[in-house]
């Protein structure tokens, strides 16, 4: 018998555009999963105001940006659903609706929380409702679909617990509804920084997947490598060179085996290997950028796309919330 499809639900924030962490981390993934299961990817627009509420002018522009990334690295509207979250109103409803029995000790205990609070202390005031209560929402982004699988990275595994928590808590009280979802943990793919810091806009050291290959070539001469290697004579050490993790992902096995063996025996330099980098990076980014070049000569299909993606998603969203609202005896 052929295996049922599991039920994939995931999104991201639109706050800007997107780079190689993100598609190595996250969307290379994604690309693999509309392959094989029943997806729905969403932008999280209403999660984007958690922390940018006092300054939401930006998040709309960044929208088709965000979409226009996740096609470009190759997301298929045909073999997934992309939509946006503010658009299908029932994430909002089951959101009230899961807040009046979530205990506000779950939310306090969340180490995301815990964490961006002190990170962000002094920038934001994040003392609000809506940043404690986030995985309220998240929770209702994944259950509204009967997700049965989420892809996440090790850091986000206690939202996951967090979601069948309430997912459990809900059946508890109003019967057998919705499914637990688990986790698809996905390998970690992180990419340093140009710098070696972690890989952020705003720290300006990170390559945007639509960035023209002209303004990436000096990005890559500068990169940082091997601190200890001052000259081309000293044996280098790949697992302490920012370059080698760029490499591990996007050059071919032989060649980085090569790589390695001339860092290591003083063969290599480092403006060598910079060279076979750059090279790697424009395989790469070339049919990622054509895609792009598509879409943005047709602006109207991204709104197009992300319209087909919503009325899918309101029927699956109105469906579920019609069966929600008679398990609480709310069908009036």
């Amino acid at each position: 018998m052929t295996a049922k499809k599991e039920r994939i639900v995931s999104g991201m924030r639109p706050t800007g555009p997107l780079h190689l962490g993100h598609h190595f981390g996250v969307l290379a993934n994604w690309v693999k999963l509309q392959e094989e299961h029943d997806c729905l990817f969403f932008v999280a627009d209403w999660h984007a105001l958690t922390t940018e509420y006092a300054d939401p002018k930006r998040i709309k522009g960044f929208v088709p940006g965000l979409v226009l990334d996740w096609i470009a690295a190759g997301l298929d509207p045909e073999k997934c659903v992309i939509f946006q979250q503010s658009q299908v109103k029932e994430h909002a409803e089951l959101h009230l609706l899961l807040s009046m029995l979530t205990p506000v000790s779950w939310l306090e205990r969340n180490p995301t929380y815990k964490d961006v609070s002190q990170e962000l202390s002094g920038q934001k005031d994040l003392a609000t409702y809506g940043f404690l209560g986030y995985p309220v929402l998240m929770c209702s982004d994944i259950i509204l679909y009967k997700a049965t699988a989420v892809p996440v990275g090790q850091d986000q595994l206690p939202h996951m617990e967090l979601t069948r928590e309430i997912a459990r808590r809900f059946n508890f009280i109003n019967g057998d509804f919705f499914p637990e979802p688990k986790a698809l943990l996905t390998e970690e793919a992180k990419l340093p920084g140009l710098d070696g810091r972690k890989m952020s806009k705003s720290y300006g050291n990170s390559i945007s997947l639509g960035e023209p290959l002209e303004e990436i070539a000096p990005k890559v001469k500068g990169m940082l490598t091997d601190k200890n290697r001052l000259r081309k004579s000293d044996a280098g050490d790949p697992a302490v060179c920012n370059l080698y993790p760029y490499h591990k992902l996007l050059t071919d096995p032989a060649k980085c085996d090569e790589i390695r063996e001339g860092c290591t025996k003083a063969q290599w330099g480092c403006v060598d290997c910079k060279k076979v980098l750059m090279e790697s990076l424009t395989r790469f980014l070339e049919p990622v950028h054509a895609r792009r070049r598509a879409l943005e000569a047709d602006p109207d299909r991204l709104w197009h796309i992300l319209e087909q993606g919503n009325a899918k998603a309101r029927i699956q969203a109105q469906q579920s919330m019609e069966a929600i609202r008679k398990a609480l005896n709310f069908d009036f």
